[in-house]
């Protein structure tokens, strides 16, 4: 029987996501566990598999669309199957295909006090309760949006009555706000009189101005502006919510390194193990949480959050911004596991292959800027994480030592704790943890 492909709930706090591509076209037979669909959510681009065997009817969402988790978008049938009548099989199925238009009607005025009219409903036929396709009337007039849509509608100053929704089942989408954004701008644009251009001094009158420049949208010339990705925006909101509603206190701390330059070196030359500084730091990380345990928690409203295991983030820079996949029980993990675990990450991250359950959990996170040169800085805790290690560059500085001048590699480190769930003492146990385990690097290796 033919039957409905929705977006799974990838994450629970993912209202939409972006319909990347398809893997498969109308028509075309798949087996279970085929890639049907690729999507992106505001961290990672996951892919969407066939439970089973069957074939694509028909697909309902174009490439790029923005999807509510949880809405159709595809019909599929088993391959023994035959689909004699397509818009017969989609009016059973509740849905609409790609772009067709729905009629609106108006909303039928309900008994009791009078209320403000509304305008229309969204979609006249006959929804099913629970249906994630279906533009639910939330209240009198009010419409089904998207959470993003709802957000832009409300900071552009519209209302959601005026807009015509193409998402799924006539949901107002992110392309509906912004199409309606647009055609403000030129209406107004439109019947704003311009004023006469100057004529520069020597040019005739009358004769015509040269092209007109950047200055006349207010910007100067040369200036572009580069839309903002759903990373981008999910980065943006995040760190900006971390930075306001999260108590950071910082410890700074100037660490002798060389023993575990050396470490890394020997372990170079004796194994075919490619292990950086980042992976011994990561472990280090791990065992000193380990060892204070009361670091490695997280703050929910209800209750302090406190975990058997040490799961480390690792912020990776890729092209559409910063994602923190998650090294899980690093505390337990050999070196050259942890080694093999972030490599395989990068090159994932880099080429927008995470999974979301990757970028999940964790207590603490590791960002290291040593390598571009950065001497010291303080990093945004990563929510729900307590805690980020901020990593400069090793560099070979002079200092004292038993009242004589020294040269030795040192590195600097910057901890930012959440004040919620840590004090300053734990914090300054786990720091003291922390050096001793990077000024004896070979217990790392147990």
């Amino acid at each position: 029987m033919a039957e409905l492909l929705h977006v799974p709930e990838i994450v629970t706090d993912a209202g939409d996501v972006t319909l990347r591509s398809w893997q498969v076209t109308e028509n075309q037979p798949y087996a279970a566990t085929d890639t049907l669909a690729t999507v992106e959510t505001d961290k990672a681009v996951v892919d969407v598999e066939a439970e089973s065997a069957g074939v694509v009817v028909t697909t309902l969402v174009d490439e790029g669309s923005t999807v509510p988790v949880g809405a159709p978008i595809a019909v599929l049938r088993a391959s023994d199957e035959q689909v004699p009548d397509l818009p017969a099989l989609l009016r059973q199925l509740g849905v609409s295909a790609p772009g067709e238009e729905r009629a609106r009607e108006p909303v039928p005025e309900p008994s009791g006090p009078a209320l403000e009219p509304s305008r229309a409903a969204p979609d006249s036929r006959q929804h099913t309760p629970g249906d994630p396709s279906s533009p639910r009337i939330e209240g009198q007039g009010r419409v089904f949006a998207s959470p993003l849509a709802r957000r832009m509608a409300r900071d552009a100053g519209l209302a959601l009555d005026d807009l015509h929704g193409s998402g799924p089942g006539g949901r107002i989408v992110r392309r509906d706000v912004e199409a309606a954004i647009a055609d403000r701008t030129g209406a107004v644009e439109s019947r704003t009189p311009r004023p006469a251009p100057e004529v520069p001094a020597g040019q005739p009158a009358g004769q015509p101005a040269g092209e007109p420049t950047g200055q006349a949208t207010g910007q100067p010339a040369g200036v572009t502006e580069v839309p903002h990705t759903r990373a981008r925006t999910a980065i943006a909101a995040r760190m900006a919510r971390s930075k306001q509603q999260v108590p950071h206190f910082y410890l700074r701390d100037t660490l002798p390194v060389d023993e575990l330059v050396r470490l890394r070196r020997d372990l170079a030359a004796q194994t075919s193990a490619t292990v950086s500084l980042n992976d011994l730091l990561i472990r280090a990380v791990a065992l000193a949480h380990a060892a204070v345990p009361a670091m490695n928690v997280i703050w929910t409203d209800e209750a302090v959050r406190a975990f058997p295991s040490v799961d480390v983030g690792v912020a990776v820079a890729t092209d559409a911004g910063l994602v923190t996949p998650v090294v899980r029980e690093a505390d337990r993990m050999s070196i050259t596991a942890i080694a093999a675990t972030v490599r395989d990450y990068v090159d994932r991250a880099r080429s927008g292959q995470l999974r979301q359950d990757e970028l999940e959990g964790g207590t603490v996170t590791v960002t290291n800027l040593g390598m571009h040169g950065i001497e010291e800085f303080s990093a945004i805790i990563n929510p729900p994480q307590a805690s980020i290690l901020a990593v400069g560059a090793a560099r070979e500085e002079p200092i004292v030592r038993d009242g004589r001048v020294e040269v030795a590699t040192l590195m600097r480190v910057t901890l930012s704790v959440d004040h919620r769930p840590v004090d300053g003492v734990v914090a300054a146990e786990w720091m003291s943890a922390f050096r001793a385990l990077v000024e004896n690097p070979l217990r790392l290796l147990v």
